[in-house]
């Protein structure tokens, strides 16, 4: 069953499904195929996810981006997704928030990555009004100067995938899989991981936080809500997404290549850090 919409009226629809603990795979599966296969907006919440996961974009590089040797021998899983966007690693401390939209859902908004971009910030701005020192800074939410929330994006030739994994929480020990990468924010300056990013959890409840970030989408839309059962009970089995897993043999590889890489000399002048 499914609840009525809150009535906003003149305002477009959009479905909100609320996850407790679905698999990042599982959900990354579910965006694709509602960005790729119906005509509607979607919200999808998941509260924290299973076991620790790491989540690359579509083009990044495992070589270049992880320890792979630290992640063969924990045996973490690694996923390449449909959207673009960094590398992160997520656990039960990870909120995720996705919006899925039609290309004219939201007034005068372009479907271009930073205008969709900044139209987000404006909703969190909203979520996060009177709580640390919140901003959009280059592609990241961040209180001051520390970065809380990372985001993605796909656009396709009638609709958008915007979502975001949010640190209410993270394990330390879980940062040591991610090397620094090559290209990061102009604002990150030198800072390691742990000095570049923070926890929600220093600054709201998650509860609040996500019944804030409902109040803030009633701006925009008639939000419905929908069961989870309801909606995975709707969709194509038959649908073939394109984030997968990657195998051991890939990481195996990416592993030697990493290896490779380390080994040979380097130019200072060409390293960035």
């Amino acid at each position: 069953m499914s609840a009525p919409p809150s009535r906003n009226i003149g305002l477009p629809l959009i479905n909100l499904v609320r996850f407790k603990g679905l698999s990042i795979l599982k959900q990354l599966h579910l965006e694709e195929q509602l960005l790729r296969t119906t005509s509607e907006n979607w919200c999808i919440v998941n509260d924290g996810t299973d076991d620790p996961t790491i989540v690359m974009g579509i083009s990044g590089s495992a070589a270049e981006l992880l320890d792979v040797k630290s992640v063969l021998r924990d045996g973490v899983s690694v996923i390449r997704r449909f959207t673009g966007g960094g590398t992160v690693i997520v656990d039960g401390g990870t909120i995720f928030v996705t919006l899925i939209c039609n290309k004219e859902a939201v007034a005068g908004l372009q479907p271009y990555p930073r205008p969709i971009m900044s139209w987000s910030g404006v909703l969190y701005d909203k979520v996060f009004q009177g709580i640390g020192d919140f901003h959009l800074r280059e592609n990241d939410y961040v209180f001051g100067t520390r970065k809380f929330g990372g985001n993605a994006q796909s656009i396709t030739k009638d609709r958008w995938v915007h979502h975001t994994s949010f640190l209410w929480d993270y394990d330390v020990s879980n940062m040591a899989y991610l090397k620094h990468p090559k290209r990061v924010p102009e604002y990150r300056l030198a800072r390691d991981h742990l000095e570049f990013i923070c926890r929600m959890k220093d600054y709201m409840p998650r509860s609040v936080f996500i019944d804030k970030t409902v109040e803030a989408l009633e701006t925009d839309f008639s939000v419905r809500s929908i069961e989870p059962n309801g909606l995975l009970s709707l969709l194509n089995t038959n649908f073939c997404p394109s984030t997968r897993l990657l195998t051991r043999k890939e990481l195996d590889a990416a592993a030697f290549a990493s290896q490779t890489e380390s080994s040979l000399p380097h130019s200072n002048e060409l390293r960035e850090f």
